[in-house]
């Protein structure tokens, strides 16, 4: 039964559904229409141009023009063009479970994360400003291409996922706009046919972050985004792993994603603990998997929509992407492109692939499926427990031997130095960027090493020079020694001496974040732990 209300129907049931006259929906007469969302969340965007701090930033001016007229260009177009032929309009609301079990998910790991980086918590207004385009978006493209739309929760993970890897600077904030509005282009236009219905082929919201970053790399333009920051900041909440790890876990047990995150995990770990066993040194530097990868293990590549449909081509799947994440770090280094985008580009190469990863795993599966089932359990959903149950145990395990947590040894500059004095180049050129940081946030002894460094092992002397004076003018005086040895070319042995007291809070930092400790022997038992023998430990 249908209530009939002033030129609008409204149907009775959980989605709401709403139908609309469309000449009214076009002309405003009448009660309005549909059409009248876009219009509302342009002028939502609009509003952004109220607050200063826009109004200060071309670019973010420039953003809040451009995207509300483009709403309000295609509502007008959409409601001429569907007044000629006298097509109703359609909106309605369902809230999906996939959709919001993994904003809960998503926004649990943005408010942990941003509580120790205030930067999220201030970049907030410009993610809501992305899901009111997101919305708006999803809504005209559904109109134009469906007559109906279908509103739920669905623009939001989408928004949090692009916004868990990367930003643009306010200066060129309207790219992060285009970023949204490729992210429905890609799902409406880019699609393939899956058991007799047309699905997209990409994960939406990785096919925008690999376009955005392939961009980015071809033009050398990574420094107009905070990925590097966004990628080192991502470590310093404590406990994030396991954060990470509980966020994602209703989704693991609902959707069978484990299948996908575990041997994409055992992958990465794997091979990171092969090469420190070969070279002795980490392949990641501070962790056996970096936590922006961890993150995307969990909630960047895993969507259900545009995987592989069978248990062990998901299997394979996870396999492929760990071994995507770790090529891609040797090609972006090839390249001299920054390494944080090493788990953004093999996504869409993987969504391309799923459907002949099925194909392969019903080559394989009669057997392996057939074992996996007996040792789990014919239930699908015994199964998704029992892999979620195998993965809750390998993670306890690798957190508990320090494979994954806080306090991994790359993270402190000791264990570089080491590897530096036993002979690797590598560990030698980490050890200098380790220096150069500690040097930039104050500290005379490591201004005057990293000039050490630079004398010793690349012969350039003007760069030494710099450091040494440097190091100078923060009051270390062996630095001051080696500004005048390098002056009256000497030849002699350059001075070093340990770092002074009020530095270590600076040098005995790591990956996690400031070293808030001032008490001296606290301080020198720290630096002790962390393997500092300068310290007379």
């Amino acid at each position: 039964m249908r209530d009939e209300v002033d030129g609008v129907t409204a149907g009775r049931g959980s989605a709401g559904r709403v139908t609309a006259n469309p000449r009214e929906a076009a002309t405003g007469s009448g009660r309005p229409g549909p059409l009248l969302l876009p219009v509302v969340l342009a002028a939502a965007l609009a509003a952004f141009l109220l607050f200063p701090g826009v109004r200060a930033t071309p670019g973010l001016v420039w953003s809040f023009i451009c995207a509300p007229a483009g709403i309000l260009a295609w509502t007008i177009w959409l409601a001429a063009r569907r007044r000629r032929p006298g097509e109703a309009l359609t909106l309605d609301f369902r809230a999906v479970r996939p959709h919001w079990v993994q904003l809960l998910a998503q926004g649990t790991v943005l408010v942990w994360w941003g509580w120790f980086f205030r930067p999220v918590y201030e970049f907030a207004p410009l993610i809501l400003a992305q899901l009111i385009l997101a919305v708006a978006l999803e809504a005209l493209f559904s109109w134009t291409r469906r007559r109906s739309y279908t509103a739920g929760f669905g623009p939001v993970p989408v928004v949090f996922s692009v916004n868990l890897f990367l930003w643009f600077r306010p200066s060129w904030f309207l790219l992060q706009l285009a970023m949204i509005l490729l992210v429905y282009v890609g799902k409406e236009f880019i699609r393939r046919d899956v058991g007799g219905k047309a699905r997209h082929i990409f994960n939406p919201s990785a096919f925008a972050l690999a376009v955005a970053s392939l961009a980015l790399i071809a033009t050398g333009s990574t420094g107009i985004t905070m990925g590097v920051e966004i990628a080192q900041s991502q470590y310093l909440p404590p406990f994030i792993f396991a954060v990470i790890f509980l966020a994602a876990l209703p989704g693991q047990l609902l959707f069978g994603v484990a299948t996908m995150t575990l041997p994409a995990v055992l992958t990465i770990w794997g091979f990171s603990a092969a090469y420190l066993g070969i070279t002795g040194e980490y392949f990641f530097y501070d962790a056996y998997i970096p936590i922006a990868v961890f993150l995307g293990l969990h909630l960047l590549f895993t969507d259900p929509a545009t995987s592989p449909r069978s248990e062990l081509g998901r299997v394979i799947f996870g396999v492929l992407y760990g071994t995507g994440v770790i090529a891609s770090v040797y090609v972006l280094n090839a390249v001299g492109a920054p390494p944080f985008y090493d788990k953004l580009l093999p996504v869409p190469i993987l969504n391309l692939m799923a459907p002949a990863l099925d194909r392969a795993a019903t080559v394989l599966a009669p057997r392996l499926g057939a074992a996996w089932a007996a040792a789990t359990g014919s239930v699908p959903t015994k199964r998704r427990i029992a892999t979620v149950g195998l993965w809750a145990a390998i993670f306890t395990t690798l957190s508990l031997t320090g494979a994954l947590g806080d306090n991994h040894p790359g993270q402190y500059y000791p264990f570089w130095r080491e590897a530096c004095e036993a002979g690797s180049e590598r560990a030698c050129d980490y050890a200098g960027i380790m220096q150069q940081a500690y040097c930039d946030r104050g500290s005379g002894w490591a201004c005057n090493e990293f000039g050490i460094l630079m004398a010793e092992k690349d012969r350039n002397l003007r760069g030494a020079a710099g450091e040494f004076q440097r190091a100078c003018g923060l009051g270390f005086a062996p630095g001051c020694a080696n500004l005048e040895a390098l002056r009256a070319d000497s030849g002699g042995q350059l001075a070093r001496a340990a770092p002074p007291l009020a530095e270590l809070p600076i040098v005995l930092r790591g990956s996690k974040g400031p070293v808030t400790e001032r008490d001296p022997e606290a301080l020198r038992a720290l630096g002790c732990e962390r393997g500092w023998r300068e310290l007379g430990c």
